[in-house]
């Protein structure tokens, strides 16, 4: 998660509502729909730049440069976009081709590294991804699942421990300590990749949350593109936890 940005999407905040709600505005406001567009156009250059580096794979070039180049950028970009929501008009847009340039050289790793065991690993972990998304996108609609103050706050906390235990990994790695209790495919690893999964999809619960109340509180329409930038990063985790879960899965 932490590779591919600001994955714990700071914009779940609600203190961000007032940092941009100026009392004087009368212009444009944030809407749901606008917010549901906005999400699609991000997801669709995602798509694009994907597929452009899954297609340079095709040509032989070396895509290193590439999903480094993209984690590098992405992550830039997710800083300035959570501390200064005014830019992610702009900047969501750089964002979700720079994510997407890196997915596209990942996801093309995972498809041949995973050929002969499990042939077809990326389009399953995307389509895992999207069903996820439908899900809760579901349950959130038909309050099946209240976001309550305590369960935002649970979510916090569970994301934030997310974030705490990707740092130690990297640690650790740093230092040549062995992560074979993460990156096996042990059950304890599994179990892991799942609960980090879990944790993800709910998360999509507070994104969903974010849209909805930010429509209610007339803050400026540029925050429609905040709003996606925060559903796209969070699929985007989503969609790595589901391919590292199932590539464990399918070296047992």
């Amino acid at each position: 998660m932490a590779l591919f940005g600001n994955s714990s999407n700071p914009t779940i905040k609600d203190s961000i509502f007032t940092k941009v709600k100026d009392l004087a505005y009368s212009g444009p406001t944030m809407t749901v729909k606008g917010s549901v567009i906005k999400t699609f156009i991000l997801l669709s250059l995602t798509v694009v730049s994907a597929s452009y580096t899954w297609y340079l794979f095709s040509t032989g070039t070396n895509l290193s440069s590439w999903m480094y180049g993209g984690i590098i950028a992405g992550f830039i970009l997710s800083l300035i976009i959570s501390f200064s929501p005014r830019t992610a008009p702009y900047l969501s847009q750089l964002y979700a081709v720079a994510e997407g340039l890196a997915l596209g050289a990942l996801s093309v790793y995972f498809e041949n590294a995973f050929a002969e065991i499990y042939p077809g690993i990326v389009s399953s972990a995307v389509a895992l991804t999207l069903l996820t998304a439908l899900i809760m996108l579901f349950c959130y609609q038909t309050r099946l699942i209240k976001v309550t103050n305590k369960l935002r706050s649970i979510i916090t906390v569970a994301v934030i421990s997310a974030l705490a235990f990707y740092s130690i990994i990297l640690i650790l790695s740093l230092f040549k300590v062995s992560t074979a209790f993460f990156h096996s495919s042990s059950l304890l690893s599994i179990g892991i990749s799942l609960l980090l999964v879990v944790i993800a999809s709910a998360m999509l619960l507070l994104n969903f949350d974010f849209i909805e109340k930010g429509s209610k509180s007339n803050v400026p329409k540029y925050m429609e593109w905040y709003g996606a930038f925060a559903v796209l990063a969070t699929l985007i985790w989503l969609y790595i936890e589901i391919l590292n879960l199932l590539s464990k899965i399918a070296r047992r």
